[in-house]
């Protein structure tokens, strides 16, 4: 999934998609992808939310 967002996502993006690590580390247990998807949606960012999405897909499957 990440070798994914680094070949779609800028630097920027990328950071802005790090600042979500320090959500999960004040959340114990397993994230699921609704919640991860809905965290970055947060982040009103449209291609980032397209690129995780995408990406969680593929890694769905």
């Amino acid at each position: 999934m990440a070798e994914r967002m680094v070949d779609r996502l800028s630097l920027a993006q990328l950071r802005k998609l790090q600042s979500l690590a320090s959500l999960r580390k004040s959340h114990s247990g397993k994230t699921s992808v609704d919640q991860l998807l809905h965290e970055v949606r947060a982040v009103q960012d449209p291609e980032i939310f397209a690129v995780a999405s995408s990406s969680a897909l593929a890694c769905a499957f």
